[in-house]
């Protein structure tokens, strides 16, 4: 499917398939130039260093490392190909997408709606800028004008999906969007059609059979897999006329693969053991192989482990973009700041009961054992480092107990159930219960996820930086942990510590993108305030 653009230059000044414009804002600053094709700066970054003395006293050294950041302005035609795009949240997103390039809007039985991007961190959120001096008044902006960034409206759809269903039809089965709002996009939809993906029945639930209509042939790991996803990326991008393609797994939840020696620790035994047929290579990282030697990223939104040892080596080796796992987008969201909460503010979380029931295809593929397991495990994981970076609280290898059940409830389809009980122990002996009932909208809380993913790490891709004292500027590490934010179990590169503050992780991007521009991270001191 062509994209469709509002206009020719959007809100931040990128123009599509050439150089920015006519920014929102300029940083005046020594240290930013901006060029036809660039924004170039130079940062200061803070930090401080931690020594110990003999006697064990800790001694704090403050630090300031400089580095020089480098963006292309130029957006180009970008493309968004999704594994599993006949699902709940392909369907979802792609309708909503459509929606918004045609500004529709649709009638409900509470009145009429509009489309909208609600829910993406990127389109629907702002930023503090800064503060005008003469009035105090702070100044925020959207997200998406920090940088230039692709427009939703302007990215190409495509995908795989082991259903031959055409995405209008694919809508329907979800049971997803009003009625009203479905006839609007019914026609464009019927006509795309998911390309065959690769189908492994070991590694998804035996329910998920019979959609399976639109597989290529074999059923195990082979080199054959990767060279037709591979030639798919190729073929997308001339057929739409694009720059570059993000390709996002958004299909069912494998279970996970048994890390072996010798088959899928080293990028090496990985390749081998895709071209000898090794039945422990998951379709998800076939389709990660495939897009890392094609240099396009791939992102896994889904709980398993895509991204073996050997993945993440030979993304290194190949300087390609990954990130992953599964999205973050209802219960669990809730519960990375609600728990950040309780602990930074002195409370002993002692236990968390999760229990969810849904009735979509996720939940239906859930319902066996071994899929389930790997949803259990990006549940549980997101308390780990906020509950280790608080001693007082906890001694060492000391942690909350933590349930997590998931059921699955045909009757409530897209509308996930989730109940949590967070238990405390507070001052002296005593003790707070949080009970939580959520309802979420699975797929309409997951669909702007897909888009921040797919924006920002296009953007990653026009990023370079470097320490003052380097000759030349390199991307950001193949891992793309700055995508933390709208993941459950974020990936980041090996031997450096998990972030799931959802806090921490806000403001990681929004500083990140900051010092892109020359600008330090905004403070909340507000010292100009309180100075007579």
């Amino acid at each position: 499917m062509a994209p469709h653009a509002n206009s020719d230059v959007a809100a931040n000044g990128a123009v599509n398939g050439s150089a920015q414009s006519s920014p929102l804002f300029t940083v005046n600053s020594p240290n930013v130039e901006y060029t036809d094709n660039e924004i170039k700066s130079k940062y200061a970054y803070h930090t401080t260093d931690i020594t110990r003395t003999a006697d064990n006293k800790l001694v704090a050294t403050p630090k300031a490392t400089t580095y020089h950041f480098k963006v292309d302005r130029k957006v180009g035609k970008v493309g968004m190909m999704m594994v599993g795009w006949g699902g709940n949240n392909g369907s979802t997103v792609t309708a909503g997408m459509i929606a918004n390039r045609r500004g529709l809007q649709w009638e409900t039985r509470e009145g009429m709606r509009a489309a909208n991007y609600y829910g993406s961190v990127v389109m629907s959120s702002t930023v503090k800028l800064g503060t005008d001096p003469k009035t105090g008044e702070e100044i925020n902006i959207p997200f998406h004008d920090m940088l230039p960034m692709a427009h939703p409206n302007d990215l190409a759809i495509g995908g795989w999906d082991i259903s031959s269903m055409n995405i209008a039809d694919a809508m329907d089965r979800a049971q997803v969007l009003e009625p009203s709002l479905k006839q609007l996009v019914r026609k464009e939809m019927a006509e795309m059609k998911p390309l065959p993906s690769i189908y492994y029945p070991d590694f998804i639930a035996a329910n998920q059979e019979d959609r399976a209509d639109n597989v290529l042939e074999g059923t195990k790991a082979c080199w054959a897999h990767v060279e037709k996803i591979q030639q798919d990326i190729q073929d997308f991008k001339a057929q739409h006329g694009l720059d570059k393609v993000i390709v996002m797994w958004t299909a069912n939840t494998e279970r996970y693969a048994d890390i072996v020696p010798g088959v899928n620790d080293t990028a090496d035994n990985l390749l081998n053991s895709i071209k000898s047929g090794h039945e422990e290579v998951a379709p998800s990282t076939v389709f990660a192989v495939a897009c890392i030697l094609e240099n396009t990223p791939f992102i896994n939104g889904s709980p398993q482990n895509t991204f073996v040892p050997g993945a993440l080596e030979l993304a290194e080796k190949h300087k390609a973009f990954i990130g992953g796992d599964d999205f973050k987008s209802g219960q669990t969201k809730m519960k990375s700041a609600l728990v950040d909460f309780l602990i930074n503010a002195g409370i002993k979380l002692t236990s968390i009961a999760s229990y969810n029931h849904l009735g979509n295809n996720d939940g239906k593929n859930l319902s066996s054992q071994k899929q389930f397991r790997s949803k259990e495990i990006s549940k549980s994981n997101v308390v780990d480092d906020m509950v280790a970076a608080n001693h007082i609280l906890y001694e060492k290898d000391e942690h909350p107990d933590h349930t997590v059940v998931i059921k699955y409830m045909p009757a409530v389809g897209d509308n996930k159930r989730a109940l949590d009980e967070y238990y405390a122990e507070i001052f002296m002996g005593g003790h707070q219960t949080i009970s939580l009932f959520n309802i979420c909208e699975d797929s309409l809380l997951a669909s702007p996820l897909i888009i921040d993913l797919v924006v920002l790490a296009e953007m990653m891709t026009r990023v370079s930086w470097k320490a003052d004292e380097d000759a030349d500027y390199k991307g950001f590490h193949s891992v793309l942990s700055v995508l933390s934010y709208m993941l459950k179990a974020p990936l980041t590169p090996p031997g450096t510590p998990v972030v799931n503050s959802l806090n921490k992780q806000r403001n990681a991007l929004t500083n990140i993108f900051r010092a892109c521009v020359g600008l330090q991270p905004e403070s909340d001191m507000t010292l100009e305030h309180k100075l007579f």
